[in-house]
């Protein structure tokens, strides 16, 4: 009885293993090619273009925060940001003092990275941006010691505005 009893046990175990091996030699081939395309889709959606002042560390901050978040970051320098505010629709009470653009998403001032990632997986209709106005102490890229309180602002082409998040006691 003990023979067959252990003849079951050694047949179960070596079918097991031997499914549990097919199933990872599988996935070694197949989907290295997914995570691969995966990898770049996720990549590709998380490319933002960051317009600054050539003199403003601040924004330079901000831009790291974002690559330590995963953010793939592509600054552009200029001495007329007005100009790209007004074209992308950032009305004066929503201005702060750099704007980037992702995935056709305005980003003005210092919107904290997970801020936008929420955002983008839950986009809503009608929204030009995120903005955080000013430059409140605290945000990233303007971590001076100080942490005021404020708001991530949707807004959108009809000056429409709402409270996306609120940063308190953080």
């Amino acid at each position: 009885m003990k023979t067959k009893t252990f003849a079951l046990y050694t047949g179960l175990a070596a079918t097991v293993f031997a499914a549990g091996f097919t199933t990872l030699a599988i996935s070694a081939n197949e989907p290295v090619e997914s995570q691969a395309a995966l990898a770049s889709l996720q990549q590709t959606e998380k490319a933002i273009t960051i317009y600054k002042s050539p003199n403003c560390g601040c924004c330079q901050s901000w831009a790291e925060h974002l690559a330590a978040n995963g953010f793939e970051t592509r600054i552009v320098e200029t001495d007329n940001l007005n100009a790209v505010k007004q074209e992308h629709g950032v009305t004066r009470d929503m201005a702060s003092c750099h704007t980037a653009l992702i995935d056709g998403l305005v980003i003005e001032g210092h919107v904290p990275a997970r801020d936008i990632l929420a955002y983008l997986e839950n986009p809503q209709p009608e929204t030009t941006g995120l903005s955080v106005p000013g430059m409140p102490h605290g945000t990233p890229g303007m971590e001076t010691g100080r942490k005021d309180d404020y708001q991530v602002i949707a807004f959108n082409a009809n000056g429409q505005q709402r409270v996306f998040r609120e940063h308190t006691d953080y």
